[in-house]
């Protein structure tokens, strides 16, 4: 492992022309690159994209932040947020995320990542930047994060209020504390922009606990 790669890189995620830069000295980088790799020192998530090995990381790596730059732009939503905010009982393993461009899946030795296509207009609300030690990234607020999955869960139809309140808290399990204390003018522009018959039938319980006409 060359230590001027490790020092001059001060985060864990990292792409193909910034290693590049830092191996212009060599007469064959790619093949530098490839030894690195061999040798455990890199890991490879996709074509162009990289992480730290175990033994030369200074911190965890950001699957989220990786999320955003396999396929972006992007957010990180649905069942991955929800379970962020403790929304949904069940652990969350592939991270799911929107994006306006086609739908695509990456399958990496981290683990899966999902990219949902959504409308343009509706792309960017509810949207928030999350920032840690070492980078930030993008990803849903717990209203658009419902949304989506709403929207993605193409499975489950529901035609009125009733219907839509037991999809929320028995199909979903959704926690009703946290779903009553949501944003509804964030949830109602979701429904909004994304045109979504489901999402305003959501809404509307949400807007009958509120006591709203």
């Amino acid at each position: 492992m060359n230590v001027d790669i490790r020092r001059q890189i001060a985060g864990e995620e990292f792409d193909y022309q910034t290693l590049m830069g830092l191996l212009s000295g060599y007469s064959n980088p790619a093949m530098k690159i490839s030894g690195l790799i061999k040798a455990g020192d890199i890991l490879r998530v996709k074509k162009g994209l990289y992480v730290f090995g175990e033994r030369h990381r200074r911190r965890p790596y950001s699957l989220e932040l990786l999320a955003n730059l396999i396929y972006g732009p992007s957010i990180i939503s649905s069942d991955y947020m929800l379970a962020h905010y403790g929304l949904i009982p069940e652990a969350v393993y592939a991270l799911t995320s929107t994006t306006f461009k086609r739908p695509k899946t990456f399958k990496t030795p981290l683990g899966v990542f999902m990219y949902k296509q959504v409308p343009v207009k509706y792309y960017p609300v509810g949207l928030r930047r999350f920032e840690f030690t070492g980078g930030a990234f993008l990803a849903a607020a717990p209203e658009r994060a419902l949304a989506d999955k709403i929207r993605e869960d193409a499975g489950n139809i529901f035609n009125n209020q009733k219907e839509a309140e037991q999809y929320l808290f028995e199909d979903l399990r959704l926690d009703e504390d946290g779903f009553f204390a949501m944003d509804l003018a964030l949830l109602e522009d979701c429904a909004r922009l994304a045109r979504s018959r489901k999402m305003r039938f959501c809404a509307a319980v949400l807007k009958k606990r509120k006591g709203k006409t």
